[in-house]
C-alpha cells in the first residue's frame, strides 16, 4: 500500500540557512518547524528531506561531516518526537564540483532523482503528497517528479516572482504547511 509523505528541503524550510551549513554549531533549528514536523507526522504523512549540498562538491566539507551532521538533526528532531522518514541529498554541482563531484546528475534539484529515488524506497504516493521548499529549484523539483501541491515558504532564501507563480502556496513557514494537508 502506498503511503504519503512531506517532502521537505532542509535549509531555509527547517533550519535558518547561512550558507553551506555543516556542523551542529552552525545549525539553527527554525522556530516552529520541529512543532510542524510533530504534526505533519500526526496527520499521516511520512517526512522525506531532500537537499541539495554542494558544499561537498565545492569541498567546503565532506560527505562524512554532512553525515555526522545529518544524524545530529535526526536525533535532535527523534528527541522531540519527530520519526524522519528518509533523508536524501546530492553532492553534486554541475559547474563548481571538485573531481568526481562535478558533474550534471538526475538528482540535483531541479531535478527529481531525490524525490524519485524515495518514492521508490519508501513505496509513497506522489498523487497525495506535498513538496515544501524556499526556492524555485525545489518546487520545479517537485513538478518534474510529478507532485501536485508544491508549496514555498519564506523562511529562506529571497522570495522571487519566479517562485511565488511557480508555487501552489506561498506561506511564511512550515508552520503554515501543516493547515493546508487534507
Amino acid at each position: 500500500m502506498s503511503t504519503k509523505a512531506v517532502f521537505l528541503d532542509r535549509d531555509g524550510v527547517i533550519n535558518v540557512d547561512t550558507g553551506y551549513v555543516s556542523h551542529s554549531d552552525d545549525f539553527v533549528f527554525i522556530k516552529g518547524a520541529i512543532e510542524a514536523c510533530k504534526a505533519i507526522k500526526d496527520k499521516g504523512y511520512q517526512i522525506v528531506i531532500i537537499t541539495n549540498q554542494s558544499g561537498i562538491a565545492r569541498g567546503y566539507f565532506t560527505e562524512d561531516d554532512f553525515m555526522t551532521l545529518t544524524e545530529w538533526m535526526d536525533w535532535s528532531m527523534a528527541d522531540k518526537g519527530v520519526e524522519i522518514d528518509g533523508i536524501y541529498f546530492c553532492p553534486h554541482h554541475p559547474d563548481k564540483g571538485i573531481g568526481n563531484y562535478k558533474q550534471a546528475c538526475e538528482c540535483r534539484k531541479p531535478e527529481p532523482g531525490m524525490i524519485i529515488t524515495a518514492t521508490d524506497h519508501l513505496n509513497i504516493d506522489l498523487a497525495q503528497s506535498y513538496l515544501v521548499g524556499d526556492k524555485l529549484s525545489d518546487l520545479q523539483a517537485g513538478k518534474n517528479a510529478g507532485i501536485t501541491t508544491n508549496i514555498l515558504v519564506k523562511t529562506g532564501k529571497d522570495v522571487t516572482d519566479e517562485a511565488q507563480n511557480a508555487a501552489d502556496h506561498v506561506v511564511d513557514s512550515l508552520v503554515d504547511v501543516v493547515a493546508l494537508l487534507k
